[in-house]
């Protein structure tokens, strides 16, 4: 009922309002089965009514409570607030004076929603306290324009599911459902289709003690959405276990899986894995659009300079060329980004990948499967008689896998991977720390590129900005790059969901090796030390050539800040 009911149930004991024998009671009740709180089982049973719960703690936290029975809205306050917004955060608009907008929520103590609305919103909020059942009468009658899933829902049994899905193309073609079955198919289809129109990479369906929630990462950011009731949790992932090819009486282990779906004429790969969890299996879905991959080289972020840097690189004949950075940095998209730039009849490529995320024609690629011996080390073994001109490597994990890439790279291959580092010369800390020999990296590595994804403000809503004091002040010396600038950054509207940044694009460090660094790695110098030596041959940093991109109105120094907070300035 609350963020904090146990700290609720103290309180209306304290006050009187709830005794001991009451709590116990509902503790050992019937009711307990149902998986709801101490503190809604009290509401349920009549103990207490919520509008006392919500009187008691309003009182305690200095707050005003509400009624909203005969609240009428004018459309100049009722759009103080989206529609979505509104709906996501389960909040409605009392009053606006000046730049003060008095909101009415069912959660106190859900302070972070509050913070939200400040960030969202871009102004002060103040909050009143209100019933749920209030606020979604509110919500149903001034705020209808969006169909939400607890009103697609709302004439659900417990055995069934009816949602309609008109105006939506059809996602999974079932040759054997049946009428039981069918609104539980088209739920799931729903979810997938609001993930693809929200632009989401990927879709979060978690198993909570209480509630069953589904969130949507949209430019690198979780976004709770409306969510099904509890009890439609096993359904659920049943039938998202069933499309992706898993076994469905296997709760105990992770499984992986693969859904390939057609949605409005757009061809999508779903990588799907399950975990087992205290409350159920937590299902992610990522979401592999293939037009995405065919955007190239130019849409990943490069300036113009940096772009020429990469292709020469990726021109060479022989050696390695690895992308680093943390999960989620863009490193697999930036490959099949290289394969599809060099992807030419007289070239033959073969990859390994576990798993494979896109099929590129004309690219030979191989699935690492672990359970029948066919490791990293064991393909590529033999896709290495198969004469390839480039060979693409999921991830360097290990030395074994090392090695054999080198190996490929010293006999006329050229060889791309990935590592998991912070920047781009610690590449080869990391190729020493494994067990690669220094003579062999320093022959074998032709360049580095680190890379993080930063979110383009919104070209819709996009204004001139300052920077803060904070942020120079964070920025330190590379601060100097933004004087003179007109920076941007985005106000919030409705097409970028009132975040102010739509779409995402890279930084880069791109630490190339030449004579100088090669010796250098033979003497196994210190990170700091090839550091040094890259920035003496001009190599950025990350945070340089993401001011480079504040400069130019790609991005801001927030976002700049948040991926490289980490890194060296």
């Amino acid at each position: 009922m609350t963020s904090n009911d146990q700290y609720v149930l103290e309180l209306l004991q304290e006050q009187g309002v709830v005794t001991q024998e009451q709590l116990a009671h509902v503790r050992s009740g019937g009711l307990r089965q149902e998986g709801a709180s101490d503190l809604d089982r009290l509401v349920r049973e009549n103990i207490v009514e919520e509008s006392e719960v919500l009187g008691v703690l309003a009182a305690q936290l200095g707050l005003e409570l509400v009624s909203l029975k005969d609240l009428e809205l004018s459309p100049e306050l009722r759009d103080t607030i989206p529609v979505d917004i509104a709906r996501r955060y389960k909040v409605v608009p009392v009053h606006c004076q000046d730049d003060v907008l008095t909101v009415a929520l069912s959660d106190p103590l859900d302070f972070d929603t509050v913070d939200t609305l400040r960030h969202l919103l871009k102004r002060h909020v103040e909050s009143m306290v209100a019933t749920r059942e209030e606020i979604k009468v509110v919500l149903d009658t001034y705020y209808a324009a969006e169909t939400s899933m607890e009103e697609m829902l709302g004439q659900i049994g417990d055995d069934a599911v009816d949602v309609s899905m008109t105006g939506m193309d059809s996602i999974v073609q079932d040759a054997d459902t049946t009428e039981t079955d069918a609104p539980i198919i088209k739920l799931v289809s729903l979810v997938i289709l609001e993930a693809f129109r929200n632009h989401a990479s990927d879709i979060h369906l978690e198993p909570l003690e209480t509630r069953f929630r589904i969130r949507y990462r949209i430019d690198g950011v979780l976004h709770e959405v409306d969510s099904p009731p509890k009890r439609l949790q096993s359904a659920i992932i049943q039938r998202v276990k069933i499309m992706s090819g898993m076994k469905i009486s296997e709760k105990r282990v992770p499984q992986d899986g693969r859904i390939q779906v057609n949605i409005q004429g757009r061809e999508l790969d779903l990588r799907v894995n399950t975990v087992p969890a205290t409350h159920g299996e937590g299902v992610v879905m990522r979401i592999l659009d293939k037009q995405n991959l065919a955007l190239g080289l130019p849409a990943l972020g490069f300036f113009a300079d940096d772009q020429q840097t990469f292709e020469r690189l990726i021109g060479l004949s022989d050696g390695i060329l690895l992308v680093t950075g943390p999960t989620g940095s863009g490193k697999t998209t930036t490959l099949y980004a290289c394969l599809q730039q060099i992807n030419r009849a007289d070239t033959k490529i073969i990859t390994v990948e576990n798993p494979v995320e896109y099929q590129i024609s004309g690219v030979n690629q191989v699935q690492v499967r672990d359970d029948i011996g066919l490791t990293f080390s064991a393909a590529l073994r033999s896709i290495l008689r198969q004469a390839p001109n480039v060979v693409m490597i999921g991830e360097i994990r290990d030395l074994e896998t090392a090695q054999i890439a080198i190996e490929s790279a010293l006999t006329g291959h050229l060889v791309f991977s990935t590592l998991h580092t912070n920047d781009a010369p610690s590449a080869v800390t990391r190729l020493l720390d494994i067990g690669v020999k220094p003579f062999l990296v320093a022959s074998s590595l032709r360049a580095a590129m680190a890379q993080r994804l930063v979110r383009c403000v919104c070209e819709n809503c996009k204004e001139p900005r300052e920077p803060t004091e904070a942020e120079i002040k964070l920025l330190g010396p590379v601060a100097e790059q933004l004087t003179g600038a007109t920076l941007l950054a985005g106000r919030g509207c409705a097409q970028c969901s009132l975040t102010g940044y739509s779409k995402r694009r890279g930084i880069f460090e791109i630490f190339r090796v030449d004579d100088e660094i090669q010796k250098m790695i033979f003497e196994k110098v210190s990170t700091s030390e090839l550091r040094a030596r890259a920035r003496e041959m001009g190599m950025r940093t990350l945070r340089e050539d993401g001011l480079r991109k504040v400069v130019s109105g790609m991005t801001t120094v927030e976002e700049v800040l948040r991926v490289t907070m980490g890194d060296e300035s």
